[in-house]
């Protein structure tokens, strides 16, 4: 087991995953950008290096900064979170060269699977149905040609893309040149990498992920699935598990077929299969991701599962130590994403407690909020026996909770869970649109 763990992150993950090392015993560095001097995730860690200015490209998406603060602490391996270089295949290379271990997949595995036109394919040969699309685009002009021969409307994807950034909706071929452009130029920015794919848009549908852990023994078991569908402009607002619009016997083939997949590909670590779930209770596969999800934490609390925990002993060789028969899906768990509306500086904070109510933040009173990074501010998740104690339980949760100083969405999730369509889990991709 490793005895230092450089964490290449911020905000609320970085703070996740400093405490499980705590609780395994491992000592942890913080790398920060100046923006980020005197964040939570600096003062929890055993040592911290600034990296650069407060721009990610000038500090956290600095490859060789990085490396330096791991070689430099001594640092055995760099958890990468989610986000930034989590699904960087370069980043993961230059680890080991310089005999640091990137707890994620292996420079190779990433290479394959971090083309969403690439693991499409694969999973598809692996036994999974896939959206009609097609692999990373050329031009424009090849993008014009695929969607007259898949048929309006289609989705434009960043190959690399993550978090619903670098996502068009098209609908006509006259939207097609400006989403283009606004797609790559957004995958560019945030990823480093313009390339584009094309898929077919399913509508309407539920978006729907499988958790999965896999070791280096080839035991692989699946987590149960979430319901992702409340989201605004492809950002997630609620997730939740069990989905309350998927069946137990389609959940057991899914949960069946996911497993079989991943073993076919030789998949090692934490990753998440994305599907569609369209109005006949199919499933098509979207996506993988090959990190850790924001959402982790949902999975979390109904399974009583460390998601992090595990990613980092399965990155020291040690086996999955349960079978997929052990793994409870029994009860709820639901998580809602607490986002700031405008930069600000943190003057009050009240956490709402009892039994099962967890909110994973990086929130201290004094925290500045700045423009320069994702506007998450922290996840709210609860879990009970059943649905309707988990929604009875997250509103009070939500009316407890208090961020003075920061406009956030409080009062937006609010209403989002009192809405008796929501309530009812009558609820898909386009719910948030409609209200």
């Amino acid at each position: 087991m490793f005895s230092k763990i450089l964490v290449a992150n911020r905000g609320e993950i970085a703070v996740r995953i400093i405490r499980a090392c705590k609780e395994m015993g491992i000592n942890t560095v913080a790398v920060y950008s100046e923006a980020d001097r005197q964040a939570l995730h600096v003062a929890l860690a055993d040592e911290s290096y600034c990296i650069g200015k407060s721009e990610s490209k000038e500090s956290y998406l600095q490859e060789e900064r990085i490396i330096s603060a791991a070689m430099i602490s001594g640092a055995q391996a760099i958890h990468p979170g989610y986000g930034f270089l989590s699904e960087n295949a370069h980043f993961a290379a230059l680890c080991r060269k310089n005999g640091i271990v990137f707890i994620g997949p292996t420079a190779e595995m990433m290479d394959e699977l971090s083309d969403k036109s690439v693991i499409k394919k694969k999973m598809e040969e692996a036994g999974l149905s896939v959206i009609p699309g097609t692999a990373a685009l050329d031009s424009v002009d090849e993008a014009f040609a695929a969607a007259e021969k898949i048929g309006y409307p289609v989705m434009l994807k960043a190959c690399a893309g993550g978090g619903g950034r670098g996502i068009r909706l098209v609908q006509t071929a006259s939207e097609m040149a400006n989403a283009f452009a606004q797609a790559t130029a957004e995958g560019e920015a945030s990823f480093g990498d313009g390339s584009v794919y094309m898929e077919k848009y399913v509508f309407p549908a539920r978006h729907i992920e499988v958790q999965i852990m896999a070791d280096e023994a080839g035991n692989v078991v699946c987590l149960g699935e979430r319901d992702c569908s409340l989201q605004r402009s492809h950002q997630k607002l609620i997730e939740e598990s069990p989905s309350p619009n998927v069946k137990e016997s389609s959940r057991k083939k899914l949960i069946k077929d996911s497993i079989e997949a991943l073993k076919k590909i030789d998949y090692v670590g934490v990753g998440t299969l994305e599907f569609l779930m369209d109005d006949e209770g199919n499933f098509w596969f979207m996506e993988m991701n090959i990190r850790l999800q924001v959402e982790h934490c949902v999975t979390e609390m109904l399974t009583k599962i460390d998601l992090v925990k595990w990613q980092i002993r399965i990155a020291a060789g040690i086996p999955i130590s349960f079978k997929q028969e052990d793994v409870n899906l029994s009860g709820s768990a639901i998580e809602c994403r607490v986002m700031a509306q405008a930069p600000g500086k943190l003057n009050m904070l009240h956490v709402p407690g009892g039994p099962f109510v967890r909110f994973d933040t990086y929130l201290v009173p004094g925290t500045e909020v700045t423009p320069y990074y994702d506007a998450l501010l922290g996840k709210l998740i609860v879990s009970a026996g059943t649905r309707e104690e988990s929604l009875r339980k997250l509103k009070a949760a939500l009316c407890e909770l208090v961020i003075d100083g920061i406009p956030t969405n409080i009062e937006k999730q609010l209403r989002l869970i009192e809405d008796e369509r929501f309530m009812k889990g009558q609820y898909d991709l386009s719910f948030v649109g409609s209200r």
